[in-house]
């Protein structure tokens, strides 16, 4: 089986998150999360507990996001925008 970036959810405060997807989008999500139970072995019981968890592996690993961090000086917030996916500042 195909190894998923996301790994067991870990327990956590819970975050009240209010947000509309598109049907597609939930069904994938609901997909994933039945994958994902099946390969950690945990039930996921609600499959929007996955948002945050992607949403943080995401921003981990988008390279020119960590670029600009480190450019800010590791702010936290970053004032000037984002160049855009695929262009390149060089």
């Amino acid at each position: 089986m195909a190894k998923l970036k996301l790994g067991p959810i870990t327990n956590d405060k819970p975050v009240k998150v209010a947000l509309s997807l598109p049907g597609a989008l939930h069904r994938d999500l609901v997909a994933y999360a039945e994958v994902l139970a099946r390969e950690t072995g945990q039930p996921v019981d609600d499959p929007v507990k996955l948002v945050v968890p992607m949403l943080e592996r995401f921003i981990a690993t988008d390279r020119e996001f960590a670029k600009a961090r480190r450019e800010a000086g590791g702010a936290a917030r970053i004032s000037a925008p984002l160049p855009a996916p695929g262009s390149s500042s060089v």
